[in-house]
């Protein structure tokens, strides 16, 4: 299955796509394109799948990061193949072939670019990410390199919907502490409070100064789709002792 942005597509110089989970080497809980490092998978099966991921783009330079559900965003200012270039939660770069990339596993992979595809940026974005305003910073790394608001088209690819999302009491506290206008995200079905998480990139992504016409979501769940996507919540419902990532990849390449 192949997940691209209609958006993004538009961009003459750059290429992405939002990766299933099919197409690879893995077996078992981890079937088949696992790209997930930091799982107990493999790390031949790993390393094998990435290189698919290499292939797939005919670029040799992939670069990856330790994710901790931070704000960070590292700026790639020197060509790299690098699977742990640092611990952080985004990438942001002018470079070209160079693939940026994020894993994910219920939580929202976003792309973003310029219009005139100068800069790129992969932001891995859980609720904690979000919350910490990991989406601000990284609009703001293009506004530093006077790339207007207008100007810069983003993608919310495939991550948990919020039929699936459940949530406890302090979880909406810790939310609304910081804006109780996000009292939207928030649903109440039979007696199940539910977050909705691309809602909130959503919501960040205009507080930040995009246009709503700029952004596209796309609307696959992870959790519902175990034959497309990798999902942690579902894995812990099922007992499982480990799951796999997706991987969300985009580049710049060159004119």
């Amino acid at each position: 299955m192949k997940i691209e942005s209609k958006k993004l597509l538009k961009i003459k110089n750059i290429s992405h796509r939002f990766f299933s989970n099919k197409g690879g080497v893995s077996k078992g809980i981890y079937k088949s394109l696992n790209c997930g490092l930091g799982s107990r998978d493999s790390q031949k099966n790993i390393l094998q799948n990435l290189d698919i991921i290499k292939k797939k783009f005919k670029v040799k330079n992939l670069n990856l990061l330790k994710q901790i559900h931070s704000n960070k965003i590292v700026h790639l200012k020197k060509n790299n193949n690098n699977l742990r270039i640092d611990a952080a939660d985004g990438i942001f770069t002018s470079l070209t072939n160079n693939l940026i990339g994020i894993l994910t596993a219920d939580c929202a992979p976003i792309l973003l670019s310029s219009k005139c595809g100068s800069y790129i940026c992969a932001l891995h974005a859980g609720w904690k990410g979000i919350h910490k305003d990991i989406i601000k910073k990284g609009v703001n790394m293009f506004k530093k390199h006077n790339i207007k608001n207008e100007n810069i088209i983003c993608s919310i690819g495939p991550c948990i919907n919020y039929s699936n999302y459940e949530v406890k009491q302090d979880f909406i506290k810790k939310i609304l502490k910081k804006n109780k206008k996000y009292k939207k995200l928030f649903k109440i079905k039979k007696n199940k409070i539910l977050f909705n998480l691309k809602q909130f990139a959503q919501v960040k992504l205009l507080e930040s100064g995009l246009q709503n016409k700029n952004i596209e979501i796309h609307k696959n769940d992870t959790y519902s789709n175990p034959n497309l996507f990798y999902s942690y919540r579902r894995s812990v419902h099922k007992k499982e002792d480990d799951y796999g990532r997706n991987i969300s990849i985009i580049v710049k390449k060159e004119s």
